[in-house]
């Protein structure tokens, strides 16, 4: 507990520790500041860095911090990690990255030029045209098969270039992967409660602990095929600029090599899960499997969830620092930028890359509903009631309990076909279109539940079933309650539930599609219980992917 809370202040302590830079920046943001006189200055803040850009040429400088993962504390550290950026970056975009330079303390301010005690040091850089920055082309969907291979192929000449080393090799042990990924879970860790749950946190860790254990042979298998080697390490969709004559990759990690001494498949991984959370999966699926043919590579596919996951919770971690490192103002976008990354990483967790159509089923007062709701938020998926949409097909109240001579036409079987199609309608189409989608309804016919299942794999969409089990007395409870509350939708009281039970068929032997999860707690409890279930489920999937 105290390591956290040194953490969590060490993170606080951000906005404070980086104020007596305040007079720098001032400067550095004066046009009359430059040798070269730019019309304008304008200033970008990432959260480890200050960038100017001042036409034609960008000025970067390093924030004076500590975050475990990087050091810029010391003068000396920051002028031989602007060295560093320099050196590596080269690797892939030699005409970008121009020279360090020393920016000398006056009597009366900074200077570029009066020789003095020098008291920062910033990275100079060729200024990037807008509009063809990787972002802004998807944003135009201008993006398509011949601009990823562009990318491929520009990736493919750099990743031959590095030769691996023992040194570099030793980082695809699992022990030495861990390491980087048990440190971002302990960086994660203060956020938990705020930008992630506790349920979406344990999934997560759950997955990814799992997975090493799972897959030992496969991560050493790597290093003796040499797939581990001295990469870009932020290969994201702003750090990549097409234009029709140049494909240049830029800023790549320099503060760490363990982030760059890693697997081809870890490094792509990071621009598909950009894709996939810009809702352009099939972008990042022909990016992986492209990428898969030109490195003659298919078992790099078998790794891609593990590694979209760790680089989500990452962005996650990065994006939750910047907010609370600037003014509420510009903390918000950050934030919730964040809780986005964060709820993409629990996908990859429980569900992968492929749309999964999520049914949560069983009896009455088992709380089907509100724990459909609840791993809706989680996932940021669509969430579809079975009972809004009868209600609203028979054209009655949602609010309101259905009149007791209009019951037997509301819930006949010809309304209940006509409910359950609809559902799956709808279902499919938001599956397909966020990636997954929810639905809550009864499911009491073993046979529509089987036609689900058919009809979502016709369909390309995988479909799971999470039926609640809850103990009778509690279900007893439950109805009494509802009997007092307003604004429930279901019709189901206590006076049906005989018979709504002597028509409830229950699931035998389940298959993989169909699991159990007790639901008597506190609906926290049965999220949390549903997520970790569902990451088995994964687990289990991710050791059956073909190759290729």
């Amino acid at each position: 507990m105290k390591a956290e809370l040194t953490r969590a202040a060490r993170v606080k302590s951000l906005s404070r520790r980086t104020q007596g830079s305040r007079k720098l920046i001032d400067f550095l943001k004066l046009p009359a500041s430059y040798p070269h006189r730019p019309r304008r200055v304008l200033l970008r803040q990432t959260h480890i860095s200050w960038v100017f850009l001042a036409s034609p040429f960008v000025f970067k400088v390093k924030k004076p911090i500590n975050l475990g993962f990087l050091d810029f504390s010391t003068l000396e550290k920051r002028h031989h990690f602007c060295q560093r950026e320099l050196e590596l970056n080269r690797r892939l975009c030699p005409d970008v990255y121009l020279d360090v330079l020393p920016i000398y303390k006056t009597a009366s301010n900074f200077s570029f030029k009066t020789k003095g005690k020098i008291a920062e040091y910033c990275l100079k850089m060729k200024e990037l045209p807008s509009g063809w920055f990787l972002r802004e082309l998807l944003a135009e969907r201008r993006v398509g098969e011949s601009e990823i291979n562009r990318i491929i192929s520009r990736l493919r000449r750099f990743y031959e270039s590095q030769t691996p080393t023992g040194e570099i090799e030793q980082w695809g042990r699992p022990e030495k992967l861990k390491i980087s990924t048990d440190e971002n879970f302990a960086q994660v860790e203060p956020f938990v409660g705020r930008k992630i749950s506790a349920a979406a946190f344990a999934a997560i860790r759950r997955f990814t602990n799992e997975f090493y254990v799972r897959n030992e042979k496969l991560f050493r298998r790597r290093m003796q095929q040499h797939r581990i080697r001295d990469c870009h390490g932020d290969l994201h969709l702003d750090h990549i600029h097409l234009t029709p004559k140049a494909t240049t990759i830029f800023d790549c990690i320099e503060f760490n090599d363990r982030f760059r001494f890693i697997d081809i498949a870890n490094d792509v991984a990071f621009l598909a899960m950009d894709f996939d959370l810009e809702g352009r999966s099939d972008l990042g699926n022909l990016f992986l499997r492209n990428c898969a043919g030109e490195f003659h590579d298919s078992e790099m596919l078998k790794l891609s969830d593990f590694y979209k996951c760790y680089r989500a919770l990452v962005r996650g971690k990065v994006e939750s620092i910047q907010a609370i490192s600037m003014k509420p103002a510009k903390a918000g976008k950050h934030a919730k930028a964040a809780v986005r990354y964060f709820r993409l990483a629990l996908r990859y967790a429980v569900s992968g890359s492929e749309p999964l159509l999520l049914a949560v089923i069983g009896r009455v007062g088992t709380g089907k509903s509100t724990v459909a709701r609840a791993l809706g938020n989680e996932l940021s998926w669509p969430v579809f009631s079975s009972d809004q949409i009868r209600k609203t097909l028979a054209g009655v109240s949602l609010t309101k309990r259905t009149p007791a001579k209009k019951r037997a036409e509301v819930y006949s079987r010809q309304m209940t076909a006509q409910t359950y199609k609809e559902l799956l309608a709808r279902g499919l189409l938001a599956a397909k279109t966020h990636g997954g989608a929810i639905v809550d309804a009864t499911f009491s016919s073993a046979a529509n539940r089987e036609s689900f299942r058919q009809k979502c794999e016709k369909a390309h969409v995988r479909f799971q079933a999470v039926e609640l089990e809850v103990d009778p007395g509690e279900i007893e409870r439950r109805l009494r309650a509802r009997n007092k509350s307003v604004g429930v939708i279901s019709d189901a009281r206590l006076e049906d539930l005989e018979k709504l039970v002597a028509a409830y068929e229950a699931s035998s032997q389940l298959s993989p599609n169909f699991i159990k999860v007790q639901a008597d707690n506190a609906v926290a409890d049965t999220v949390k219980l549903v997520l970790l279930r569902l990451t088995e489920l994964q687990l289990r999937r991710c050791d059956l992917l073909p190759i290729g």
